[in-house]
């Protein structure tokens, strides 16, 4: 089974932005938000992908994610729960792994989290200084709950 081992982030200052290597823009629906599953349907600039996540534990989790037409998922984007995540994510090469920053727009504007995907949950990485405070089991910052509780709401 596929596993998701992601650790995030609030961003401590803009010293990451010199860093960046790529960027691409996202909107984002959840077509199912129970506990024990999240189904997401993601349009990444002209790509599309459906996702079914598991239940988080700690900081892992099962993933399953395919590629589906461009024109399915603006349909599939529709039938979303909640609003919608708008997003730019920035990718960042640090001491031999790559960090994603996501800066959020919409509802969840001023929003800016980093994550980093591990092997393992044992895997050891050097954290940048431009990191600030870990919030990778605090559900607020779980983009699933972002759609039914934007940030700008908090």
């Amino acid at each position: 089974m596929p596993i998701e081992i992601e650790r995030k982030y609030l961003i401590a200052n803009n010293d990451w932005e010199p860093l960046v290597i790529n960027s691409f823009s996202i909107k984002q629906g959840y077509l199912n938000l129970a506990p024990e599953r999240t189904v997401r349907v993601r349009i990444k600039e002209n790509s599309a992908f459906i996702t079914i996540k598991g239940k988080t534990k700690g900081i892992c989790r099962a993933e399953f994610e395919y590629p589906i037409p461009l024109q399915e998922a603006v349909q599939l984007i529709l039938l979303s729960e909640g609003s919608l995540i708008e997003k730019v994510r920035y990718e960042i090469s640090y001491e031999g792994n790559i960090w994603e920053v996501d800066l959020f727009s919409g509802e969840n504007k001023g929003l800016i989290i980093a994550e980093i995907e591990l092997p393992s949950e044992s895997h050891h990485f050097k954290i940048p200084q431009w990191i600030g405070k870990e919030v990778s089991e605090d559900a607020r910052y779980y983009n699933a709950n972002l759609v039914t509780t934007p940030y700008l709401n908090w």
